[in-house]
């Protein structure tokens, strides 16, 4: 029998390793693939299969891009014996890294991580499959991939809900989702570990990686100065009725719900609640100010047959957001309005919002600004089929 050929995205990382190893097991003809971002990884990506690995003996944080990432990657290969190609993705990564300025610059708050699991991952990634004759991609994602009672395949809650990143995955093709396997999708992050330790692999102690990739300091500020050479952006903070406050050295350094980093002393703690490029003001107010009970999605992503009529679900405003029960509602123009039952914390322009059946993610869509009037709604309110 003609072993099944799928094409697994590596990033040198526990997860994707554990992946390639429960692939194996599973009867898969695994090519494993590291995407690169640019030049500065060149170097590891070029090492031959003899050399030593380089695993980062530092505690911090790695990044999933890096030289030593693409090293560890080439190493997890030659370990199980598997096909291994590392590819330059420099122009996909440049459009992200586009993307990530240009909403700072608008007053929004990014996120990079899905955008590149869009363009990327599940964009790139799949076109690759295609030309080495695969069927399938698969990821390290804590998610499943399961069957409706119609037989479709759907997007569920990875069974570790502590490290579930279904959110971040909302944007994928529906197209695909018969395409993509999440391998590590059903077990704990320990169990993952444990299994990469068994298997012999160095990673299975490598510190999860957290911040933005091309960021791996996690200065952005730093990153929109020497990325974009940002200028003139510095204003006044402001109360909510427009008093000035103090001064800011720039608003693209702040993000709404953001508490700490201020430069301003209160009796009590202050937030950002909005932020105005045209003005260049950063909106101050207390976490009553920051409550809100609706926001407007926009360039919405089904991952089930769209509904027509409102309907209830769990909405998730961010990755470390706790779903909370809500109305979605369709508006005349194709956005979507989501009521909470209660009101949320930080609902931040540019953020997605992915709304939820229990576990299953039904789809999702970009937070625009909020505070807005509600627009006409179409069919009335319904459960959702």
């Amino acid at each position: 029998m003609v072993s099944r050929r799928v094409v697994l995205a590596m990033s040198g990382g526990v997860d994707s390793s554990a992946s390639a190893v429960l692939l194996k097991q599973q009867g898969w003809e695994v090519i494993g693939l590291f995407m690169r971002s640019g030049a500065q990884e060149a170097e590891a990506c070029a090492t031959k299969p003899g050399a030593l690995p380089v695993i980062s003996a530092k505690p911090h944080k790695q990044g999933c891009c890096s030289a030593s990432d693409a090293a560890d990657a080439r190493r997890v290969a030659d370990r199980l014996d598997i096909p291994f190609h590392a590819l330059n993705f420099a122009d996909a990564f440049t459009r992200i890294k586009d993307y990530f300025a240009d909403e700072y610059l608008a007053g929004r708050t990014p996120n990079p991580c899905v955008q590149c699991n869009n363009w990327l991952k599940f964009g790139k990634l799949w076109e690759f499959a295609q030309q080495v004759g695969a069927e399938a991609i698969a990821t390290g994602h804590y998610a499943r991939i399961e069957a409706n009672s119609s037989g479709q395949p759907c997007l569920t809650r990875g069974l570790d809900l502590s490290k579930d990143q279904s959110y971040v995955l909302f944007g994928i093709r529906r197209e695909l989702l018969g395409r993509i396997l999440f391998p590590v999708g059903n077990y704990n992050k320990p169990a993952i570990r444990e299994l990469a330790g068994e298997a012999g692999l160095r990673v299975a102690t490598k510190p999860d990686s957290m911040e933005i990739c091309f960021i791996p300091d996690n200065d952005y500020a730093g990153f929109l100065q020497r990325y974009r050479e940002f200028g003139g952006t510095a204003g006044h903070f402001v109360d909510p009725a427009g008093n000035i406050l103090g001064d800011h050295p720039g608003f693209e350094q702040f993000t709404v719900g953001q508490r700490r980093g201020l430069g301003l002393a209160f009796g009590e703690p202050r937030f950002v609640i909005r932020i105005e490029p045209e003005s260049r003001q950063v909106v101050l107010g207390t976490k009553h100010d920051l409550e809100e009970t609706r926001l407007i999605a926009h360039d919405v992503n089904w991952l089930t047959d769209p509904p027509t009529s409102s309907f209830r679900c769990l909405a998730q405003i961010r990755s470390q957001h706790t779903a909370a029960p809500a109305t979605a509602s369709p508006r005349e123009n194709g956005d979507w309005d989501v009521l909470f039952d209660e009101p949320q914390l930080g609902v931040a322009p540019g953020q997605g919002v992915v709304l939820y059946d229990d576990q299953q993610v039904l789809g999702g869509g970009w937070i625009r600004r909020h505070q807005a009037t509600p627009q006409t709604t179409l069919a009335g309110q319904s459960a959702h089929s």
